[in-house]
Order: C-alpha cells, then structure tokens, then sequence
C-alpha cells in the first residue's frame, strides 16, 4: 500500500509538471508538455487526477487594492473600442467587478459612464458605456435604483429623443436600461408606494411622449432595428402599466393611435415575412449582444403588451369601442405560417406537441389575447370574437371563389380561434350571453369544406375534426354522427399525418356519445385501423393513438373477439416503453380499460401474468426500469379484479412481490411492490391469508414487509407508500393485526420521527386517525396506551404525534384523508381527557411587520408561532375545515376580496359568548339539505390522491359527509361542555367563530 501511494504521488507531482510546462516562454517545452498530456488524456484516472490536481493547488489570486485600481481604470478607458464583441466582453468584465466593487470601492463608476454615454464625439464610447449600463441594469437592488434614476433617466431620454445624434442601436439599448429599472421600481413599489410614485411621475409624461413618437411610425419589413426598438418600447410600457397604472392612465391616450398603427401595420409585415414567406423574418437570428431580432419575438411582446391592457380595469376601457377591430386583426396573426407547414408538414410529432402543449409563438399569443377578450369583456367579447369569426370566414369564402390558393389559411385560423375559445363560448351559449346560435355557426363553416381536397388541404381537415370535437355540445346529432364515420373512415385512409390526428381527436370526444347500435359494424374496421396506425406511431402520435384506443374501448365498442387484436400490441408498446413514464402510463390505461370491458378480464390475465411472472422471480437479469413496470402492471390487474383472477395473480406473483419489499434497494420497485401489496389485501382481504396453505406464515410476510417499510433507518423514498399498506392491514385482516397494534404504533412513531418527505408524514397521520377510529367509543384506550410508548425527545408518544399532527393537519389533501383526520381530531377533542389540556402545541405564525422577507432576513429572525394548549388548537383546525367547505360551497377561492378574509387573523371577540350572540341568526340558517350540498360540493373540490382509489371504496369512513359530522359535533359540544366550549372559543380568530355561528344555527 505505501508503495501504491508513493506512485500516486509522484503521478500527481508528474501531472503538476506538466501543467506548468504549459506556460513556459520556450516554444518546444510548451509543445512537449501539451503533447504529454495529450497523451496521458487518454489513460484511465486522467480527470480525477486532474480534479485533484484543480482542487489541492487551486488558490484565489490575491490582488492588492493598487493593481484592482489598474485593472478597473484599464477596463474603462478600453470601453470605447471600436469591436462590437470586444467591447461587449469588457462590458461584462466591468459589470463583474462592479457587483462586489461599487459603488463603495467604485465611486467613479457611475459618472464616468455618464460622462461617457454623453459624448457625443466618442460614438464608441457611447455604444460601450450603454453595454455596461445594461449589463449592470440588471442587477441593481432597491438601494441603489431609487438613487441611480433621477440621474440615468434624463441622459437617457435625451439619446432616445435625438435620432438624428443616436443609431438604433444605441437608442434600444438606452430603452433596455430603461426597462431594467423601471422593472426594479415595480417590484419595490409594493413596499415604499409613495416614494417610488413621487421619482416616476415627473419622468412619466416625457416618457411616455417619446414613446408615441417612436410607435408612431409604421413597422418596416426586412428591418430588425426597428422591430428592436419597438420592441424595447413595448416593453417599457409594459412595466409602466403593471407596475405604476395610476401614474401611466392619465397619460396612455398619447400611446393609444400610435399603439394601433403599430398593430395594424405589423400585421400586414407578418402577412408578407411570417405567413406568405415572400419577405425574410429573420427567424431565429441574433444580434452581437445575444438579443434575438426576428419578427416574430417582436410581434409576440406586441400581444403581450396588449394582454396587459386587456387585463386591466382602467385601460380595457380606452379600447372598448374598438374591441372588434382588435380582434379581427388578431385572427389574421394567427394563421399558420410557411415555416409551420414545413415543419409540421414532416412531423407530424412537432405538429401535436405544438398544438397540446401551447408551444409559444404569435398564433398562441394571439389566441391568449383573444381568451383575455373574452374574460375581460364580457358580452362584448363574445359578439366580437363571433362577429369576426363570421368576416374572416366570409372573406376565405370570397378568396376561395377568387382562385386564392391559400384562401384555406385564414379559414383554419378562425376555426383555430373559436376552438382555443371553446370552453368561454360555450358557457356563453348555456348562459344566454350571445344571441348567436353558436352551433349554427360552427356547422355552416365545417360543412362548407365536406368533400375539398384533404391531401390538398390538410392543416384545414384537421382543424375541421378538432373544432367538430370541442364544440360537439352545440352541433347537431347528424353533423356529428357525419363526421363522426368520416374519422373513423380517414384513419383508415392513405392521408396526410395532420389528417388523421384532427381524426384521432374526434374520435377520442365523439366515441363515448356515439349511439353504438349505429357505428359498432365499423369498429372491427376502426380497431384494425389504429392497430396499424401504433406500429407507425411515436412520442405525440403514440400518446394521441393510445388515447383514442382508450376512448374507444371505454365506450363499450371493444368485444371479447377483439380482444386478441388489441392487448398482445398494447402489451409489446408497454414493454418498449416501459421506461418512458407518459407512454407505460397510457398503455396501462388502455389495458386497464380491455380488463373492464365485458369478457375480456381472464383473456388480458392469461397475457399479463405469464409475462410478469417470471420477471417479478428472476431480478438481476431484468433491464431497468422493467421490475418496477411490472409491478404496477400487475396492480393494474389486481384493482377490483374477481377473486379467481386474484388468486391466479397471488399464486404467480404474491411471493416475489414480498421479497422484493424485503431485499430491493431500488425506492421505485419497493414504492411500486408496496401499492401491489396492498392490493393484494385490498382485494383479496381475509381469504388470501389461506391461498397459500399457511395462512400464519402468510400473515408473517406481511407483517415482515410492514417492519422493513417502517424501519426509521430505510430512507423515506422507499417507504413512501407504507400509509396505504398498512391502512389495508388494519382494515381488512383487524384480528390478526389486533394483537400486533402496540408494536405497530410504536414502529409508526419512530418512521414519523424519521420520515423526510411530507406525503410519508401526512399517510403516517391517516393510520394513527384511523386507529382512533377503530378505537371507537374507547379512544381513551389508545391515549393512554400512547402515553405508554416512549418517544425521543418528548414526554411520550401521544405528545408528541399530536404536536405533529396539529403542525400538518392543514398539509393533508383529499377528500377520504381530510375526513378521516379531521373526524379523528373530533373524537380525540370529545373524550376531554386530562392530557389534552397539559399538552401545547404550535399555534398560528406571529406576522413580522418588516415588510418584504428575504433570505438573509429569514436566517436572522426565523418565523415565530404563538403557542397554544392542544384543546384549542384542535378546535381551531376544525373551525378551519368548516371553513374550507363553506369557502369551497360559496365559491369564495376564486375571489381576491373573500367575506371570510376581511376580519384580520389577530381579531378575537373577548366575550366569551360570541357564539351565541344575537347577530348570528344574520348569517342565515342552514338546512340539512344545505349541508349535504356543502358535503357533495367539498368532495368534488378535493382532488385525491392515486391511493384513494383503494381506500375510499373499501372504508366505511369515506361515506361521512364532513360538513353535517362537524356540524354535529360542535352542537353537541357547545350543549354538552358549554363552559369548556366557551373557553376554548376565546382562542379563535373571527372568521372561526363565524364558521362555527353558521352550524350552530341549523
């Protein structure tokens, strides 16, 4: 060994050699040592002997004050030089030493720039000091902002104002600077308001003139300058807007012609450059700062400036009255471009994942102009997206008659902009908003099309699908059963790939509304045809095919027949793809569906565990990724599957699913083996313990796969799914697990104590609520054995899961969880134990009145929280789940100025009988009725989790409708305990009382 290490030292000291040699003034040296370690790359342990190397002998240069002085006053005379990308890396050596230098040991900094952007004989100097400017611009914090305006923002004016002195360039770069700061302003003017309003508004009006002046001017084609400064211009205004409306209202009307002459005239450029490609775009293009110069980045703030106008409550109303001409230009932006055709032409991939995920660009911008419109305008919003829906199909009518080859474009882009509407249109239909017969409408402009060319247009095609799809509430039972047949027909058909996924789309709405007598002749047809479509499929064609299968077999066309067509595929794509989470996920799906479709469970199940079998048994020789697919495809099988179909499952399967718990260290096969498991018992409950033949060693693997979850030791990844698991213990095999409940509380408690991640803490929580119900009516019981067990750092176990509980109570999601914690609390809160009140607990957090928090600040003076008796708190966490159901009942989430926020958290009544006051009959009486309402509401609202699916069904609890449980318990509380109710009441906020005044008045 010590010879070993005297060879790696002398490497090492080789290697450090070498690296010198490098610098050497001698040219052969040089060369020689390059070529040594050329040479020596290519052995193995080069680059950690080079880390090393890097590591041990790498020091901070130390400078002293005199030679930074140099340096700094060096770096701003070369700021002038006449190299755009040299003065551009100075500039950033510049902003660099300026973050840790200025201004404190850089006072000259900031007037020699000024100085310099102001000589107007060094033009150089002015390009070089702006580039500085805005490389520092933009991180400048709130000390210094304030201070640096009123003295930048004049010079700066000036050069925007004289394009006879200053380039565009020059003068875009002065309007970055400008944006940078004003961007700072608004963030601070939520702390110092009048302040930072008092430094804008004498800058305001000459500002917001010289933008006009610039606007004023129509956009120029082939001309990146001008898209550029305009674009600055936009932006600025922009921050104005959002971040000073008061200060910028009194002073749009001076941008608002000019704003719509830029519009207007970028629309005809995009028309020429974008759309038709006769004019260059300059897509994808730079200039030497690394600022794009295309159109289309340009045209894209213009939609975003306009959205903030749109947004807002003051200047919506400047442009009210020409609300319809805004969105008839609009509607033009979004036709495709020459450059989309190409592309989504060839891939047909590109051209989903444009259309699914948004992807941003004009067409979509617009088109989120048009959806703010709708929000922000109301009725009028909606006649003018109909009424210029109407013009623009009327003019691709007339082009089309013309001869127009491309009279298709605008065509697509208005059935484009009323299906991004889709959801806001047909609510406005329902709701009697528009006059206009929506459905009418959409039929006219997709029947006009029946029998055009689809190879010759079939961007249109697949826009005529997709629209049929999301308005098929509103069109009639012919057209679609129409279209409906024409899907299924294309999809079979040699059309192009846009084609078939406008088809797929159709397919996967219509299907489920079909009437099935009418279309099941064709689906042995349908079926085939997507079958052929997933061998020629990938990525976003995949998804979209597996989607539509899904949606087919969903809807009751797949028979016990075509069942050996469809699932040997869908298995053979999952198997492919099993390591690719969104397409394993939908294969399932699609399977899941063939097991629920009528005769075709045991065929699917004599596929699936052939095939999992043997890899769940043999598991160092499986790729990766493939144990832990299986498992969930074996999950899949097993949720509510027959019996005989689970016990087939158990006597393949059950026993590897417990060793891998028991010896995998792989956190995803374990995750998965744990929700199988569970499974196993959810389904297959007491008589699986004797399908093995040993129904007591059954009940010990289980029990031997519960103490490695629950090993406090296993990281918190790897038991992440221990709540689901041992809840089907408790719940289904409750006299086997009887005498096992004191060990089991006490391997709860210590995984609690260890658990990192919260989703482990919160199912931790569930069991022990659950245990307390099943407790019932003797709760003491398990309080007292609680006190029993030890726990590090506390008292006893139960002070310290409680003081755990209380602190995430609120962080529990979905509906059954909720329920059963809340109801849990409940029940501990009636037994008025004598340890409740001796335990305290985390109370509300104590607000700072040290305006904005940062993370220095946070470290300095950490959150504080008031503390309270247990008794109340739990009274206090019920009252907060009275009120999210009220909240959730009377829609108040979505409102920024909600009745249950107006009373301030610190706000609490000190008479003792608020409850009772005479006010509360005000706050209305509700009905039993009412309250089952709140319940159905609260349970719609509450999205659960993927373990509900198994627990929710098979609990009791799940059937509790909350709101008449809490309405119960604090009527028979306040009766039965009036003093204790009384007190504890005191500890509420008012928004509390209010919730808990409602129930009691039923």
């Amino acid at each position: 060994m010590e010879t070993s290490a005297v060879a790696g030292d002398q490497d090492q000291q080789w290697l450090l050699n070498c690296l010198s040699a490098t610098l050497d003034p001698n040219q052969e040296v040089r060369s020689s040592a390059e070529a040594s370690l050329n040479q020596a790359s290519l052995q193995p342990g080069f680059g950690a002997a080079l880390s090393k190397e890097g590591e041990e002998s790498f020091e901070l240069p130390a400078v002293s004050s005199e030679e930074k002085e140099v340096i700094r006053k060096l770096l701003l005379s070369s700021l002038d030089d006449t190299h755009r990308k040299i003065c551009t890396a100075i500039s950033m050596a510049v902003a660099s030493i300026a973050a840790y230098d200025w201004p404190e040991d850089w006072p000259d900094l900031l007037p020699f720039l000024l100085k310099l952007i102001t000589d107007q004989s060094n033009m150089n100097g002015v390009h070089g000091g702006l580039r500085c400017l805005a490389l520092l611009s933009a991180d400048l914090d709130d000390a210094t902002v304030p201070k640096l305006v009123p003295v930048l923002f004049p010079v700066l004016h000036t050069i925007v104002s004289f394009p006879e002195s200053y380039d565009r360039y020059v003068r875009t770069k002065a309007l970055s600077i400008v944006y940078s700061c004003t961007a700072m302003l608004g963030v601070m003017s939520g702390v110092s308001k009048t302040e930072m309003f008092a430094l804008m508004m004498p800058m305001l009006k000459p500002w917001m003139n010289q933008f006009s002046i610039i606007l004023e001017h129509p956009v120029q084609p082939e001309d990146p300058d001008d898209w550029g400064i305009k674009m600055e211009v936009l932006k600025c205004l922009n921050q104005f807007i959002q971040n000073f409306p008061s200060l910028a209202e009194s002073e749009f009307l001076v941008v608002v012609r000019p704003l719509w002459q830029t519009f207007v005239s970028s629309l005809r450029v995009y028309t020429r450059s974008s759309i038709e490609g006769t004019e260059d775009p300059y897509a994808g293009r730079y200039d030497s700062d690394g600022a794009e110069k295309s159109l289309d980045s340009f045209v894209i703030q213009l939609f975003e400036f306009l959205l903030t106008i749109v947004g807002s409550a003051k200047l919506v109303k400047v442009i009210a009255s020409n609300v319809r001409e805004l969105v008839y230009h609009t509607i033009a932006f979004l036709q495709m471009t020459e450059q989309q055709i190409h592309i989504w032409s060839i891939d047909a991939n590109q051209f989903l994942a444009d259309e699914d995920e948004s992807t941003y660009s004009c067409r979509v911008s617009g088109a989120l102009l048009l959806e703010e419109v709708v929000s922000y305008c109301g009725r009028e919003g909606i006649d003018a997206i109909i009424d210029a829906a109407s013009k623009r199909f009327n003019e691709s009518q007339q082009e089309k008659a013309a001869g127009s080859t491309v009279w298709w474009r605008m065509r697509e882009a208005t059935l484009f902009a009323l299906a991004f509407l889709s959801e806001q249109l047909l609510e406005a239909e329902v709701s009697g908003l528009t006059s206009v017969r929506l459905g009418e409408l959409l039929e006219q402009m997709i029947t006009e099309d029946i029998g055009t060319g689809v190879h010759q247009y079939p961007f249109l095609y697949a826009r005529i699908f997709a629209s049929v799809a999301r308005f098929s509430p509103v069109i009639s039972d012919g057209v679609l059963e129409h279209f409906l047949s024409a899907a299924i027909t294309t999809i079979a058909m040699d059309v192009p790939p846009p084609v078939k996924v406008g088809a797929c789309r159709a397919l996967s709405e219509l299907l489920p509304k079909a009437n099935k007598g009418n279309f099941q002749p064709q689906m042995m047809g349908l079926f085939s045809s997507l079958a052929d479509l997933l061998h020629q499929a990938r990525d976003e064609t995949l998804h979209l095919v597996l989607e539509t299968l899904q949606a087919a077999i969903k809807a009751g066309f797949l028979t016990a027949s075509m069942e050996p067509m469809i699932s040997p595929l869908i298995l053979n794509i999952w198997a492919l793809h099993v390591s690719d989470p969104f397409i394993s996920i939908d294969a399932i799906e699609v399977l899941e569906v063939i097991k629920c479709s009528p005769g075709c469970i045991h065929q699917l199940a004599s596929r699936i565990l052939p095939y999992v079998g043997p890899i769940l048994n043999n598991l160092q020789q499986q790729p990766d990724g493939l144990v832990a697919g299986s498992l969930d495809l074996l999950t899949m099988l097993l949720k509510s599957a027959s019996t005989d179909v689970v016990k087939a499952a158990y006597d393949v399967c059950f026993d590897a699913v417990i060793r891998i718990i028991l010896q995998s260290e792989d956190h995803s096969e374990m995750q998965n083996a744990t929700e199988c498991l569970a499974t196993f018992i959810s389904e297959g409950r007491q008589q699986m313990l004797v399908w093995g033949g040993d129904s007591g060693f059954t009940m010990r693997s289980l029990l031997d796969a519960a103490s490695r979850l629950l090993n406090p030791d296993l990281e918190s990844s790897g038991s992440l799914f221990v709540g689901s698991y041992i809840l089907q213990l408790i719940l289904h095999l409750p006299s086997q697990m009887a005498q096992h409940i004191r060990d089991l509380v006490a391997a709860l408690v210590r995984r609690l104590q260890s658990a990192q991640i919260a989703g482990l803490r919160s199912s931790l929580l569930l069991i022990f609520a659950r245990l307390v119900h099943m407790s019932a009516p003797n709760v003491e019981w398990f309080i007292n054995m609680l006190m029993t067990i030890p726990s590090e750092g506390y008292g006893n176990s139960f002070v310290y899961v409680m003081s755990e509980w209380t602190k995430l109570q609120g962080e529990i999601q979905g509906a059954y969880p909720i329920k059963v914690t809340t109801t849990a609390l409940a029940l501990l809160l009636s037994t008025r134990h004598p340890e409740l009140a001796k335990i305290n607990v985390q109370g509300h957090l104590i607000k700072s009145d040290a305006g904005i928090t940062t993370r220095a600040k946070a470290k300095l003076a950490p959150d504080q929280w008031t503390v309270l008796p247990l008794p109340a708190k739990i009274l206090t966490l019920l009252a907060d789940a009275l009120i999210e159901i009220q909240e959730q009942v009377l829609g108040d989430d979505d409102e920024e100025d909600s009745d249950w926020e107006e009373v301030q958290e610190g706000d609490v009544e000190s008479d003792k009988d608020l409850i009772y006051s005479t006010g509360a009959a005000s706050l209305g009486r509700p009905t039993y009725e009412h309250l089952e309402a709140m319940a159905k509401v609260y349970n719609e609202n509450q999205g659960d989790d993927y373990e509900d699916d198994i627990l929710c069904v098979s609990d009791p609890l799940n059937e509790i409708n909350l709101a008449k449980y809490l309405a119960d318990f604090f009527m028979k509380f306040s009766q039965t305990d009036r003093q204790l109710f009384d007190t504890l009441c005191q500890s509420l906020t008012q928004a509390q009382q209010n919730a808990i005044r409602m129930v009691l008045n039923c």
